[in-house]
């Protein structure tokens, strides 16, 4: 739980910012957020999915490398030409 304590001397605004600081840290404004309605555990697996989707692909366009593999597609996930992505090309 995110707690703010005033100082004698500091601003209500200042007080205010840094509680705001807190909460986004924790993670409490997205969480009240996710909590406001139902999900299904479906959908959430498909947001997740569709997230981790994102991030690899932006990395891979940044270049980002971050741990060994973490760029590379799941086992399971095919392109879109049918072939497997762990075949190579020679026969």
């Amino acid at each position: 739980m995110a707690k703010v304590q005033i100082s004698g001397d500091e601003n209500i605004r200042e007080a205010l910012r840094r509680f705001k600081k807190m909460c986004d840290k924790e993670g409490i404004i997205n969480q009240s957020k996710r909590m406001a309605y139902f999900e299904k555990p479906s959908e959430r697996k498909r947001r997740e999915e569709s997230r981790r989707i994102k991030n690899i692909k932006r990395a891979q366009k940044l270049g980002i490398s971050g741990q060994p593999g973490t760029t590379r597609p799941q086992s399971g996930f095919h392109n879109n030409f049918g072939a497997s992505p762990h075949r190579s090309s020679r026969s």
